[in-house]
């Protein structure tokens, strides 16, 4: 308003003066909407996996500082986002078990990793901390598949000598929701379990044939705290807040190894990522004597042929804003960023495959900029 009055003051009456005067409130008009239109806040929604969530949920509450722009992303498991992202209902879908090409292809999506993670055996034994425990990989298989029933089995002994196993029911925990957290688990059981790649196999949704079911990672997380005895798996990131206790595991190599970020950093560093088909790749049971062997990477599912420009080029800034700029706080929660080839990589697929009105929405800019 000071700034149309003062206008007015500078420009007296007269036919001339009066024209500019309505040019320039015109021009001040159009200058504010537009300024308003630039502004405009655009919400963006996501929903499935819940392994990145606590990492997806603090990119969100960083990047809305710094734009206006609102990112919402509900953990709903992997097999409902990708529900969600087929049927249009969310900007993008989340899931830890890649999608094959065909069925990409058949619902117009296309898919690329934002961050890597590992899920850990957890468990609660009064008086066996962090770290303490020792399991191999027949004896994790074997546990799950319910053959070994007590906590002092011999096996289980054998390989945690000077270890106190108290002589207690083992109630395993899983998954009850489409889970890509036990796609991961079971790709990984399936490669060391002979019997268990027969009766139960690779899936987000198992048969199990023992224990007590949760719904996503944190309830999983909340059911082995409350249960005395019980042996479950959660991606690190719940393990490390909610304060569990986690297994050492015997990886490839055939050492006992830890989950920490060497560990993990060790299985992630020999990926192949198959473009061809969305990315996918598989990080379990990896080669080397540091590394830890349940490892999974997790996926954004997006359409290929968008409907709003302005809610697909936000989201994609998103996405690039996490890839560039996000990678210090998804080491603080313990994951492991994507690394930076794969990403120019993901970068170029944006600029050939994302469209909008037939056009490729995404410029080619550096990934560096």
């Amino acid at each position: 308003m000071q700034k149309i009055s003062s206008i007015r003051r500078k420009y007296r009456p007269g036919a001339i003066g009066i024209l500019l005067f309505i040019f320039v409130l015109i021009a001040v008009a159009f200058s504010i909407n537009l300024g308003q239109a630039q502004t405009k806040q655009v919400n963006i929604n996501g929903a499935g996996a819940t392994f990145p969530q606590p990492l997806y949920s603090k990119w969100a509450g960083e990047y809305m500082r710094i734009s206006s722009d609102v990112i919402t992303y509900q953990g709903v498991g992997s097999g409902a986002g990708i529900a969600q992202i087929k049927a249009g209902v969310v900007d993008f879908g989340a899931s830890d078990e890649p999608l094959e090409a065909d069925e990409l292809q058949k619902h117009g999506l296309v898919q690329f990793p934002l961050i890597m993670g590992a899920v850990v055996p957890v468990f609660n034994l009064e008086g066996i901390g962090k770290g303490k425990l020792r399991i191999t990989p027949e004896l994790l298989a074997d546990i799950f598949l319910g053959k070994i029933k007590m906590w002092n089995d011999r096996r289980i002994m054998a390989v945690n000598q000077g270890l106190r196993l108290p002589e207690i029911e083992i109630t395993v925990a899983h998954r009850a929701d489409g889970s890509g957290t036990t796609w991961i688990l079971t790709k990984y059981l399936s490669k060391v379990s002979t019997e268990w790649q027969s009766k139960i196999g690779n899936h987000k949704s198992v048969s199990w044939v023992t224990g007590v079911g949760a719904r996503g990672n944190q309830g999983m997380a909340e059911l082995v705290k409350k249960t005395p005895g019980s042996i479950g798996y959660v991606e690190y990131a719940y393990a490390f807040r909610e304060k569990l206790s986690y297994a050492q595991l015997q990886n490839g190599s055939g050492r006992f190894v830890a989950p920490n970020m060497d560990t993990f950093k060790a299985a992630a560093i020999n990926a192949v990522w198959e473009e061809n088909l969305g990315f996918s790749t598989d990080l379990t049971d990896q080669h080397g004597e540091k590394s830890w062997p349940i490892m999974g990477a997790s996926y954004i599912l997006i359409a290929k042929n968008q409907a709003d420009r302005n809610n697909a080029s936000a989201m994609l800034k998103f996405f690039d804003w996490s890839f560039r700029r996000g990678q210090d706080m998804a080491v603080e929660l313990h994951y492991v960023p994507i690394p930076q080839a794969v990403y120019k990589r993901v970068f170029s697929m944006w600029s050939k495959e994302i469209l909008f009105d037939e056009k490729p929405l995404w410029g080619m800019r550096s990934p560096t900029d």
